[in-house]
């Protein structure tokens, strides 16, 4: 009878370990007052002006609700990214979220996470994945429609030219969403005219040292390019300091379209040194934690849900400056 006794309660242990490992979502026990919900963020880096207001409005927001956030900087690096998701599931946080340092790699870590019953929400950047169900939400930018945009201005712009338009582009990360997607709006717009012509295009990994050493590189191989399309302005102000060291006046000898729209680009807009700049918000913090709060509440979040942006001229960069957030 002991025995038997013994092997019950082994087996009810092991189905109770059993019901541990496949864990439970945020909301599975009902909503958690906001002072003990955890969340973890795994962040790309602080590559550049944008990456960092976007931290910070991140931090603050949490702050602000009253929830914990556990927080990470890849350095833009993957491998470091999936090590941090991976400790925030040991550690049983209730949402992870993150900002995929390039589109492919996750099913892997991503799985581990659903097993473990953590939603996870992507911020900023999508991953490539044909199973939606690893990622409860995207909250982000329309990348493909900002290049759109940056290529519409282009093509007004050189709309009566009869001669080629040299193009140099900066892309982003290789591999990272918004580097994949500006470049194929961009693309597709100017399409429509034949004269515009990209003659050179290579990364500059979102960085101002980046971008002003490939548009130096660039240069010398297309001394008579007519303007380079920046996927960020970060690239952009380091193109403006090539051009400069080449005796060039950037803005007018050459033209220069970037995205984003921090402060450093906005001033450099204002001072005729860029000419056109599509808006990617940083300030995603108050969404972001709305979604906690659904996902805590039991609610499904919608599964894609876009920032609201603008564009910006001389004009309108001069105006917007005084109470720029970032």
């Amino acid at each position: 009878m002991m025995k038997k006794l013994i092997g019950i309660a082994a087996a009810g242990a092991m189905l109770v370990a059993l019901a541990g490992c496949s864990g439970t979502s945020a909301a599975s026990d009902g909503p958690k007052p906001l002072d003990e919900l955890v969340v973890g963020f795994a962040q790309v880096g602080a590559e550049s002006g944008w990456r960092t207001a976007n931290t910070k409005d991140i931090q603050a927001a949490f702050e602000d609700a009253g929830i914990e956030l556990k927080f990470s900087d890849a350095q833009q690096k993957q491998e470091n990214q999936i090590k941090a998701i991976r400790s925030y599931i040991q550690q049983q946080v209730d949402v992870i979220a993150f900002s995929p340092v390039v589109e492919t790699g996750w099913d892997a870590v991503l799985n581990e996470a659903k097993a473990a019953g953590i939603p996870v929400v992507l911020t900023d950047r999508a991953v490539d994945s044909a199973d939606d169900s690893l990622y409860v939400s995207f909250l982000g930018s329309d990348f493909i429609e900002e290049g759109k945009k940056a290529g519409q201005w282009v093509l007004d712009e050189y709309a009566d030219a009869t001669e080629p338009v040299k193009i140099i582009q900066l892309e982003g990360t290789t591999g990272a969403a918004p580097a994949i997607d500006r470049a194929e709006g961009f693309a597709d717009v100017i399409s429509e005219n034949p004269n515009l012509e990209v003659v050179a295009s290579q990364t500059g990994d979102f960085t101002r040292a980046g971008g002003k050493q490939v548009t130096e590189a660039l240069l010398k191989s297309n001394p008579d390019v007519d303007l380079i399309y920046a996927h960020n302005d970060d690239m952009g102000l380091g193109a403006i300091e090539a051009i400069e060291a080449a005796g060039l006046v950037p803005g007018k000898d050459i033209k220069i379209v970037t995205v984003d729209a921090v402060h450093d680009g906005m001033q450099a807009l204002a001072d005729g040194k860029i000419n056109f700049i599509v808006e990617c918000s940083p300030l995603l913090g108050k969404q972001l934690i709305d979604i906690v709060k659904q996902i805590n509440d039991g609610e499904t979040p919608e599964k894609r849900i876009i920032t609201d942006e603008t564009t910006f001229t001389q004009e309108q960069a001069i105006e917007a400056l005084p109470t720029r957030q970032y």
